[in-house]
């Protein structure tokens, strides 16, 4: 017998514990991906139900716009901090005129979408006894927010809530936290009046916006 014969023969197969690890590395990679996913998911989406629980007495109606008869509603929280230019704001200032509220980040595509129709609507109402509030959240820095402003001609202040901690001051029911973008009307008592938890286009903002404003 040769020596080549009697050489011990290499397997081009890898380790059992070297395949083992490679198992799970590829789990490992497909589970953080998947939970990226999610919390993209979660953060930002064109829809969404109200966090539950409460009794916030919202009537939901066509289009997702849900109102509430007027003796029914309940006072809109505390609302104040400093803008995304760094100027205090109180939303309660504005009390006497019907505000409108809108929850929003640079980074949802969906408010990107409906940017355009709130920029034209607060326009079109300036003088009509009608102030617009944004509610900037989870944008890390002002800079990105403040770059979709310009870049959607946003004519109103937005308070910048980084955390989320102004969504949370609403009645249990009201918001939902992870439907970005959502809105709010609030009557010229500071009542909130009507909701969407989706984004909306100009006919459905119109809608929510224009009965509040006829009530005397």
């Amino acid at each position: 017998m040769s020596a080549a014969s009697r050489a011990p023969q290499r397997s081009n197969r890898a380790p059992q514990s070297s395949r083992r690890a490679t198992r799970v590395r590829r789990r490992a990679t497909l589970a953080a991906g998947a939970a990226v996913t999610a919390l993209l998911v979660s953060a930002c989406t064109s829809g969404g139900t109200s966090g539950g629980g409460g009794n916030t007495n919202f009537v939901v109606g066509e289009g997702g716009i849900s109102t509430v008869p007027a003796g029914e509603r309940a006072a809109a929280p505390e609302l104040s901090g400093e803008t995304l230019e760094g100027e205090p704001l109180d939303v309660a200032d504005h009390k006497g005129k019907v505000v409108v509220l809108n929850v929003w980040g640079s980074w949802c595509n969906p408010c990107r979408a409906e940017a355009k129709y709130f920029a034209k609507v607060a326009k079109d109402y300036a003088d009509k006894g009608v102030q617009f509030v944004g509610i900037n959240t989870r944008d890390g820095s002002t800079t990105a927010a403040l770059n979709f402003e310009k870049d959607f001609g946003i004519p109103y202040p937005s308070l910048y809530d980084p955390t989320g901690k102004l969504m949370l001051r609403f009645e249990k029911g009201t918001l939902n936290p992870q439907a970005v973008p959502s809105t709010l009307v609030l009557d010229r008592d500071g009542k909130i009046a009507a909701r969407s938890l989706t984004a909306l286009d100009e006919k459905r903002l119109l809608k929510m916006l224009q009965p509040v404003v006829a009530e005397k």
